[in-house]
């Protein structure tokens, strides 16, 4: 009878004993279900509506597009030689006013300035005298060459004359082109009117870079006193250096930037190449025409661009601001709607090739059909997935 008791004893012991395991186990399942669930928490980042269009999300699917190979080249901009003038005094002489300031946009062959001097008198006075004289000797002339064709006069009569008179034309000539030089009408000269003051003309359309003189100033002759440039014609001057200078060839793209215009991307495209390096560094100059001008370039301003040098093979790409960087790594994010709120997940890619700002990209696992990404903020989304995980490990 006591053995009895004591197998059925025994066999209630373990039966609780199976149930007991039973339980335990069905309760690290469900731990390692909820410890999965807190994973998958970790990496998620949720946006209420307000948030996802306070940040002005943008969500598209990917898509492939033609990527470039790219040379950076940095450089400024320039006009070439024949848009610029420097403007200097023919003659020396004193300025008694100036019409324009820096800044100024003028015309071809519109006064600048004025000068005044006695010698611009004189030469006005020599000029009339020497003009005066040709028409005398001209009629001594003709009238030695009759007498000298009918028989009656000297044959040396008659070349003096001739060399009188061809003297005489050389000097009024000479003179005529002087007062020419000073803008000062010869015909006017001619009629017995004398210019006290002379205007200094532009000899291009543009404006007005900079005023070296003042009024009273005497200059000399060739005195810099005005520089014009003509901006319509600014183009890109890049320096490529020497390693990339085989990759470079006219006709391609250019995109560049100027700090005058944060955050606008302007394009031109090669037209010379200078077949010399510059010594330090050693680069060669690239002029490109700016195809997209806007706001005031200016001469002399930093630009930063990229050459587009080569076509690859279309690829997934997706803009710059949709990558972000943690540690040696990249990721972009997947974008779910979940009720009015939107979730996002990051997917671990590397980088294949650059062309502006978008960026050639592979995924390290294959990615669903028809998936959205986020195509902006991702450093925002970064820094909110790795604070929540500081926040839930704690």
């Amino acid at each position: 009878m006591k053995i009895s008791i004591i197998y059925k004893l025994a066999a209630l012991f373990l039966f609780f004993g199976i149930i007991s395991c039973g339980e335990k186990k069905h309760t690290d399942d469900h731990s390692e279900e909820a410890i999965e669930t807190e994973e998958h928490a970790e990496n998620e980042v949720m946006l209420s509506a307000q948030q996802f269009e306070a940040l002005q999300m943008k969500i598209d699917t990917l898509s492939k597009r033609p990527m470039s190979g790219y040379v950076e080249a940095n450089g400024e901009l320039e006009v070439p030689p024949q848009n610029e003038a420097i403007i200097t005094a023919v003659v020396g002489a004193n300025v008694t006013s100036i019409k324009v300031i820096e800044g100024d946009k003028v015309k071809k062959g519109q006064i600048v300035a004025y000068l005044s001097h006695p010698n611009i008198v004189e030469k006005q006075t020599q000029y009339m005298n020497a003009y005066s004289n040709t028409v005398f000797l001209k009629k001594e002339y003709e009238r030695q060459q009759k007498l000298y064709d009918a028989g009656v006069g000297s044959g040396m009569n008659f070349q003096k004359a001739e060399a009188d008179y061809q003297a005489s034309i050389s000097m009024a000539k000479g003179l005529e082109a002087q007062l020419q030089q000073l803008n000062i009408s010869t015909s006017g000269v001619r009629n017995g009117t004398i210019y006290q003051q002379v205007g200094v003309r532009s000899p291009i359309e543009g404006s007005v870079q900079s005023v070296s003189v003042k009024i009273g100033q005497f200059v000399e002759p060739q005195t810099n006193m005005f520089e014009i440039i003509d901006t319509h014609h600014v183009h890109a001057d890049l320096m490529v250096f020497e390693k990339d200078v085989n990759r470079i060839k006219e006709g391609q793209t250019v995109n560049f930037t100027v700090q005058s215009l944060p955050g606008k991307q302007l394009s031109a495209i090669i037209y010379s190449i200078s077949q010399t390096f510059e010594k330090d560094p050693k680069a060669v100059h690239v002029h490109a025409e700016i195809e997209n001008k806007e706001g005031d370039l200016i001469p002399g301003m930093y630009i930063q661009g990229r050459i587009s040098v080569e076509n690859t093979v279309p690829s997934i790409a997706i803009p710059e601001g949709a990558i972000g960087k943690d540690g040696d790594k990249f990721y972009v994010f997947t974008v779910k709607k979940e009720g009015d709120a939107w979730s996002f997940e990051p997917v671990e890619i590397f980088k294949t090739s650059q062309d502006g700002e978008w960026v050639g990209i592979n995924f390290l696992n294959s990615i669903a059909p028809n998936t959205q990404f986020a195509y902006n903020n991702a450093y925002y989304l970064l820094a909110e997935m790795k604070k929540g995980s500081a926040e839930h490990s704690h």
